[in-house]
């Protein structure tokens, strides 16, 4: 791993290899910092490692060993982003995938979890913290077959939100961001690499990409220190809701 200058600030970025994730990297870099991009997929991980300048760290962050040695590694950490996670499947309570279940738990909230508790200490003594925590509107709203993924993001949210009681008076900033509908690899890895029904998600309206929830975080990290945005609901203007859209024919 890359060791960045001692005065410099350090940006850890879950779920780095793609999507949000990789294009938070590139902002906070671009504004200075040292990111640690963190994912389980090496070759793209690695990739967006040194097109940043950055380091690559190899790690699922559901498995707590794994954390632990990832944390042992860091000298410092100033800004925690968690933003990996995801979806599997699409199938209403009565047909639930357990599997499916136990995945979607597993990354978004018991890997944001061990992230943030392995880290806390090194942000508390950085002396200007923040964690950031992509939820998702399904985190604010449920809808219709998708229960498996909105009780994570439910459960995401509020580890998140209970945590800003919790360090009340520690010098460390928290903010949610809950993204509504971006166009990233987020439906093709929910509907298990089918193409056709990833892209329809998208059809007849213009979503969000990555930089655009990017480029919020970077603002985000960009604030005083005596300011705290507590949480920034994003969606695109075809979006008004987690299950109401403005979709046009094509």
């Amino acid at each position: 791993m890359t060791a960045p200058d001692a005065e410099r600030r350090v940006a850890v970025v879950t779920g780095a290899s793609g999507g949000i994730g990789a294009a938070t990297a590139r902002t906070l870099a671009a504004q200075g910092f040292h990111v640690v991009c963190v994912a389980r997929r090496e070759d793209l991980v690695n990739e967006v490692a040194a097109e940043i300048g950055g380091s690559a760290i190899t790690a699922d962050i559901t498995d707590a060993d794994a954390v632990s040695v990832m944390a042992e590694r860091l000298d410092r950490v100033d800004v925690l982003i968690n933003n990996a996670g995801g979806a599997r499947g699409l199938a209403p309570v009565a047909q639930a995938d357990v599997e499916q279940w136990r995945w979607m738990w597993e990354a978004n909230v018991l890997g944001t979890l061990l992230m943030t508790r392995a880290l806390l200490p090194k942000l508390i003594a950085s002396g200007d913290g923040l964690i950031v925590t992509v939820t998702s509107n399904a985190a604010i709203e449920i809808y219709e077959n998708g229960s498996g993924y909105t009780s994570a993001k439910h459960a995401q949210s509020v580890l998140h939100r209970t945590l800003r009681y919790e360090l009340l008076g520690k010098p460390v900033r928290l903010t949610e961001i809950a993204p509504g509908m971006v166009k990233t690899d987020f439906s093709l890895h929910r509907f298990e690499g089918d193409k056709e029904r990833a892209d329809a998600v998208y059809r007849g309206l213009t979503p969000l990409v990555a930089d655009d929830v990017a480029e919020v975080i970077g603002f985000v990290a960009s604030r005083p220190s005596h300011v705290n945005l507590d949480q920034i609901i994003i969606r695109p203007r075809d979006q008004a809701g987690a299950s109401r859209f403005n979709r046009k024919r094509t």
